[in-house]
C-alpha cells in the first residue's frame, strides 16, 4: 500500500505547482520577465520533488574528513566496489551517488541513494563548504564518517551539518584497528569536545542520532599456509566487511521512517524554493496590483460619498474591500486562508473604523447624514455645504482606508500562502504531529516545529 505521508506530500507538491504555473499566465513587461524566469525555474524545482517522492528513495549524503573511509562504507554496504579507494588523500573529488535498494520488509521496495562527498578538509575548503551545504539540503539522513580520535575540525563540521536538521549518524570507522573504542567512548569524546570548544565561546549541543561502529575495509591479517608437501608459509589474508550493524541501522529508519523522512525534507526545500518564488510573483504582478488597490479605492471613495446614510456606506465599503481581495489573490494565484484572514478582517475593520471617526468629526454619524441630505432636497445652502463636506471627508477616509487594506491584502498574501489547508507549511506542520515519535524524528520534530512557529509569528 503506497504511504499516505508520501501522497499527501505529493497531493501538496501538485496543487503548488498548479499555483504557481496560474501566476505566470499573462504576458508580463519586459522589466519583469526576469521574475517570469524565476518563477519558471521554481516550478522545475518543485516537480523535481515531486518527482522524488513518487521514486522512494531515500537520499543519504556520507560526509568526513580525508581517509576516514567514506567510500569504502559505501562500498561495504551495496556489496560491490562501486567507488575508487586507495591509500592517498582525496580521492574523491566531487559528489558522486551510489544506488542500492535493499529489501524491506513488510513495504513497496525502497532505493537508497548513497552520496559520496569531498573531504570537508581537502584544499579549496571554500568551495568545498558550499558543496557540502547543497548535499547537505538535498539529503534526507546524514553520516558522518571519523576513525581514530575525533578532531575539532571534525567536531566543528558536525555541528555545522547539525544546523540543516537532519538525522544524524556517527559512523566509526576502522574498528578493527581501535577495537578498544565503544558507543560510550564516542559519545564522551563529544563531550569532551564540546566542553573544550565551549570555554569562552559556547557552542550549541551536538544530537549524535545514533553512533555505530565497522570496519568497511579491514586490514589483511597474516596467516599461517600449510601445503601438503609438509611445507609451511605465510600469506595476508583479505578480512569481510563488518558492516552490518550500519546496515541494520539503515535498514530500520527506512522500515520505520523513511516515508516520513523523505516526505517531511520535500516539503522543507519547497518551502525554501517556494519563498523566493513569492517574492518574483509579487513583483511580477506589482503594477497591475497597485493599479487594481488603486482602482477600488476609488470605487469605494465614491460609493460611499454618495451614499446618503450613514451606516449603510460603511457595510457598502466592507463589501468593495472584499471583492478587492478576492481579485488580488485571483491576480497573484495565491490563497486566502483561514490563516491570515483574521488579520485581514482586522485591517478591514481599522478601514471602517476611520470612515467612522470622519462621521464622528463631520457630525453626520447616524441621523445627521441622512438629515443633511434631506435638507439638501428642499435647496438649503447650508444643507447643500454640511453635505458636501461630509462627502469630502468620507470619500478621503475611504479611499485610504481601501488603499491600507489592498496593502495589507499584498503582505498577507504573500506571508500566508504556505499555509493553506493544503499548503506546504500546513502539510509540513500536520505531518510531524502525525508521525510517530522516533528516536531518530524526534529531535528532527522539534527543531523543525520550532521554525515553522518562528515563521507563522506575525510580522509587521
Amino acid at each position: 500500500m503506497p504511504s499516505p505521508l508520501l501522497h499527501r506530500a505529493r497531493q501538496t507538491l501538485s496543487q503548488a505547482v498548479s499555483r504557481y504555473s496560474t501566476a505566470l499566465q499573462g504576458s508580463p513587461s519586459p522589466a519583469a520577465a526576469h521574475h517570469q524566469t524565476a518563477v519558471k525555474t521554481g516550478l522545475g524545482q518543485l516537480q523535481s520533488l515531486t518527482a522524488k517522492l513518487e521514486s522512494r528513495c531515500l537520499r543519504v549524503a556520507v560526509f568526513g574528513l580525508v581517509s576516514r573511509g567514506k567510500s569504502a562504507v559505501i562500498n561495504a554496504l551495496v556489496g560491490e566496489n562501486m567507488l575508487e579507494t586507495g591509500p592517498l588523500h582525496g580521492v574523491t573529488r566531487w559528489p558522486r551517488s551510489v544506488y542500492w535498494q535493499p529489501e524491506v520488509k513488510g513495504d513497496l521496495p525502497w532505493q537508497i541513494e548513497l552520496i559520496d562527498t569531498p573531504g570537508l578538509d581537502e584544499v579549496g575548503g571554500d568551495l568545498r563548504a558550499d558543496m557540502a551545504q547543497t548535499v547537505a539540503t538535498q539529503a534526507d539522513l546524514i553520516l558522518f564518517v571519523v576513525s581514530g580520535d575525533i578532531t575539532q575540525l571534525e567536531y566543528e563540521a558536525l555541528l555545522g551539518l547539525q544546523r540543516n536538521q537532519k538525522p544524524l549518524l556517527l559512523v566509526f570507522n576502522k574498528i578493527d584497528l581501535y577495537p578498544e573504542v565503544d558507543r560510550q567512548a564516542v559519545y564522551e569524546t563529544l563531550h569532551r569536545l564540546r566542553a573544550e570548544l565551549g570555554q569562552g565561546n559556547p557552542s550549541p549541543p551536538l544530537a549524535v542520532d545514533e553512533v555505530v561502529t565497522v570496519a568497511a575495509s579491514p586490514a589483511a591479517i597474516r596467516v599461517r599456509v600449510e601445503w601438503p608437501d609438509g611445507r609451511t608459509s605465510e600469506e595476508w589474508e583479505a578480512q569481510p566487511p563488518q558492516i552490518e550493524p550500519l546496515r541494520r541501522a539503515l535498514l530500520a529508519i527506512v522500515a520505520q521512517d523513511g516515508a516520513a523522512l523523505v516526505a517531511l525534507n520535500a516539503l522543507r526545500n519547497a518551502r525554501s524554493i517556494e519563498g523566493e518564488m513569492v517574492g518574483h510573483v509579487s513583483r511580477l504582478h506589482g503594477d497591475r496590483a497597485d493599479e487594481t488597490i488603486w482602482q477600488f479605492a476609488k470605487y469605494k471613495a465614491a460609493a460611499v460619498a454618495l451614499n446618503p446614510i450613514a451606516g449603510l456606506d460603511l457595510l457598502g465599503g466592507v463589501l468593495i474591500d472584499l471583492v478587492m481581495i478576492r481579485t488580488l489573490a485571483r491576480l497573484y494565484g495565491f490563497p486566502i486562508t483561514g490563516h491570515e484572514a483574521g488579520r485581514l478582517w482586522r485591517a478591514i475593520l481599522k478601514s471602517s473604523g476611520t470612515l467612522l471617526l470622519s462621521e464622528v468629526g463631520s457630525g453626520l454619524l447616524g441621523a445627521g447624514k441622512t438629515t443633511a441630505a434631506l435638507v439638501t432636497l428642499v435647496d438649503s445652502p447650508s444643507g447643500v455645504a454640511a453635505l458636501a463636506g461630509a462627502m469630502t471627508a468620507q470619500a478621503s477616509a475611504a479611499g485610504y482606508g481601501s488603499y491600507a487594506v489592498g496593502q495589507a491584502a499584498k503582505t498577507y498574501l504573500e506571508q500566508g500562502c504556505t499555509w493553506g489547508p493544503e499548503g506546504v507549511s500546513a502539510t509540513l506542520a500536520a505531518i510531524l504531529q502525525e508521525t510517530d515519535a522516533s528516536m531518530t524524528l524526534a529531535r528532527l520534530r522539534q527543531e523543525v516545529q520550532a521554525d515553522l512557529v518562528e515563521a507563522s509569528a506575525p510580522r509587521g
